[in-house]
């Protein structure tokens, strides 16, 4: 099943477009850009899938498929700091995305804004978000979290947590893809390139479960 809604946020030009499955889903110019990108480099997937989240969904967005492509990652991120800018127009000194698959877009991202860029590592034992590497900030040091996807913004809270408890001063967070239809709160102010409506289900409830289709989880944290 494809996608019911997608949009960029604060942008105008809204026009329907048919998706494959005939349901009209409301798209900016530039989020149909965006998409496109995902399927033209077989990173909008469709299947059984499971979610970091551990939501079950019919469609998946590979981010590192696009992302291996670096003129397609500088657009995205290009594109994902000016709507940083216009959410958090003061200065930034800090982008930090959660590893693995914030990392490309997180650095492009900092490259747009001309600041640094650190990364966040989740503990095998625990799962919980840690600082490493020698990474260290400034106390109210303004700071953005960026990442790939978000569905439930899960992770990006986690992010914030460990920024905030080491002194950060966290001003916005963002990402190419938000799955959740703009319902994800991770306490801050955030942006998306793409808002879209995408259905998911716990496993207990979930209809491909039901049908005996096999699940695969394609990202790169396991749930």
């Amino acid at each position: 099943m494809c996608a019911v809604l997608a949009r960029a946020r604060g942008r105008r030009g809204v026009h329907p477009s048919i998706r494959c499955d005939g349901i009209v889903t409301f798209v900016t110019p530039q989020a149909e850009s965006i998409l496109e990108l995902f399927r033209s480099t077989g990173a909008y997937l469709q299947g059984h899938f499971r979610l970091t989240s551990g939501l079950h969904s019919q469609e998946y967005l590979q981010s590192a498929l696009v992302l291996q492509h670096p003129a397609a990652a500088e657009k995205l991120g290009r594109l994902l700091a000016e709507s940083i800018r216009e959410l958090a127009p003061g200065r930034i000194g800090l982008v930090v995305s959660p590893a693995l698959g914030g990392l490309i877009v997180g650095h492009e991202v900092a490259r747009a804004l001309g600041t640094r860029f650190i990364f966040l590592e989740r503990e095998a034992a625990s799962g919980k978000m840690q600082l490493r590497r020698g990474f260290t900030m400034g106390p109210g040091e303004a700071t953005v979290v960026i990442e790939d996807v978000i569905t439930t913004g899960g992770t990006t809270v986690d992010v914030i947590e460990v920024l905030r408890a080491a002194g950060a001063n966290v001003v916005a967070a963002g990402s190419i893809i938000d799955r959740s239809g703009g319902h994800a709160d991770v306490g801050v102010p955030r942006v998306a390139l793409v808002t879209m409506q995408v259905a998911a289900h716990y496993p207990e409830t979930c209809p491909l479960c039901q049908r005996g289709i096999p699940v695969v989880k394609p990202g790169s944290r396991p749930v």
